[in-house]
């Protein structure tokens, strides 16, 4: 079954991320023959060769390149024979041509996801400052063509925040009301927990498994 919902988050009061998760899904790749010279504009970012203008045939802006003709890159390096040989490079000279290049979907990497976190939160106070209407829930929906957002904030500021994808129909307040109950029991009950701490209890792991899987079969609509 393919998984409508992407991500979830848990933000503290202070805009730290405190919980995370995300479906496994496979990494969309494109793979690619050029003749010289390629037609996408490669830099390196993060530690990796990145698209960042030309996109194109599939291949899109964020996507890095995962091999050079069938040879697995490591960052934005790759061996030939015994040599490792930097991709931007490689990729510079005519005499290396037609070339084989396979390129993968971006992965959210943990640094990233506290970053956006921050964001968000930072975001969602703009929102409750600028809104013309009093006491404003800030940010609730937030719709692209690539994805949707939810937030439901607790009465003492936490965030509880689903990503979809944009095709969803997910009925995402009964799911986002379940959270925060689960939120309240395995977190919130726990002695041993420190509020706006992160969340690091596997009944609350499988509790979050359980709610997803039976969201996705009945689109949120979630009893118990």
């Amino acid at each position: 079954m393919t998984s409508h919902i992407q991500h979830i988050f848990i933000i503290n009061r202070a805009g730290s991320l405190i919980y995370s998760w995300e479906a496994r899904l496979e990494t969309p790749e494109v793979e690619k023959t050029y003749e010289w010279p390629i037609d996408v504009h490669l830099e390196e970012v993060d530690q990796k060769a990145v698209v960042v203008f030309g996109e194109k045939d599939g291949i899109k802006l964020r996507y890095y390149v995962k091999s050079i003709n069938g040879e697995p890159v490591t960052g934005t390096r790759f061996q030939i024979g015994a040599q490792q040989v930097n991709v931007l490079e490689y990729l510079q000279e005519a005499d290396n041509y037609p070339v084989t290049v396979k390129f993968a979907a971006p992965t959210v990497s943990t640094n990233e996801k506290i970053i956006l976190s921050s964001m968000f939160h930072s975001l969602f106070t703009i929102a409750v400052q600028l809104s013309p209407c009093p006491k404003s829930s800030g940010v609730e929906v937030l719709e692209t063509t690539q994805f949707k957002l939810f937030c439901l904030q607790s009465r003492t500021g936490v965030k509880f925040v689903v990503i979809t994808s944009a095709a969803s129909n997910i009925a995402a307040d009964s799911l986002l009301s379940k959270m925060y109950e689960l939120y309240t029991d395995f977190a919130l009950k726990n002695p041993f927990y420190s509020i706006d701490m992160p969340i690091r209890a596997q009944k609350f792991d499988d509790a979050i498994k359980v709610l997803l899987e039976k969201a996705e079969k009945s689109n949120g609509a979630v009893t118990f």
